[in-house]
């Protein structure tokens, strides 16, 4: 499977700028059959001000990445938030080659250091979603952090793990590091997309990446707003897993 990890410079808090943005960025590029990924909060940057930009799940946001995905005839993932209830939730949306929303994971891991706690709701499962033949698991940012989530993914043998964050240059190391990690002990791809450029809270250097079953990286583009594009063959986590029947031993303690 083709994927594009769309690592961009978002402008803070400006939809409209962000939409066009995104627009010329993906101009002539080839992404038909496949998967564009996005970063979290694609359109608006990792904001505390829910009260403003959120939106109903198939709001304006997914209207637009509704578009994408059938103009590039292929399937989307993107964040944005969300308002449900009068609760809002850091959300990552799939959406199919033909503009319908498959499915949709609310972050589970607020994170508390940013007060991201205090404005948002934490998402109450994981999820798993189907992308081409590919199993897949969602999961945003600080989630990473905590290797619960992914354990679960591991057990329902998923083929691919996938983390869209705004995933900051003091800790970068801790991002690429765990990416690698989640890869190794579930055994599957694991891809994170990350932003670059700042923003009021922080600087972003992106390392968005790729690692395949064994936690080899195929790719990882750091300070660059770019499309990055990769091909995934599925017959390798079989093989691994195969080879190296290590999931077959989980125990849960």
């Amino acid at each position: 499977m083709k994927i594009l990890l769309v690592q961009y410079n978002p402008v803070w808090e400006d939809k409209e700028i962000n939409k066009r943005k995104i627009f010329s960025l993906l101009e002539g590029k080839e992404s038909a059959g496949g998967l564009i990924i996005f970063p979290e909060m694609t359109l608006t940057g990792f904001s505390m001000n829910p009260e403003k930009l959120a939106e109903e799940k198939e709001g304006e946001s997914f209207h637009f990445f509704s578009r994408i995905a059938e103009k590039n005839s292929c399937d989307v993932l993107a964040g944005f938030i969300e308002k449900e209830n009068q609760k809002f939730y850091n959300t990552l949306l799939h959406i199919s080659s033909s503009g319908k929303l498959i499915n949709s994971y609310r972050k589970i891991h607020p994170f508390s250091y940013s007060k991201e706690d205090k404005h948002y709701t934490g998402g109450k499962k994981p999820i798993t979603t189907v992308i081409k033949g590919w199993k897949a698991g969602l999961s945003i940012c600080y989630d990473l952090r905590f290797p619960e989530l992914f354990r679960f993914y591991g057990k329902e043998r998923t083929d691919l793990i996938i983390n869209i964050a705004n995933w900051p240059v003091p800790r970068i190391e801790h991002w690429r590091t765990l990416l690698k990690a989640r890869a190794i002990e579930n055994q599957c791809y694991v891809v994170g997309v990350n932003r670059v450029g700042t923003d009021p809270n922080g600087t972003y250097n992106g390392f968005s990446s790729v690692f395949d079953p064994m936690g080899k990286e195929i790719i990882s583009v750091e300070n660059k707003e770019e499309i990055i594009s990769v091909e995934l063959n599925k017959k390798l986590v079989n093989e691994i897993r195969e080879k190296l029947p290590f999931l077959n031993d989980i125990k849960l303690i």
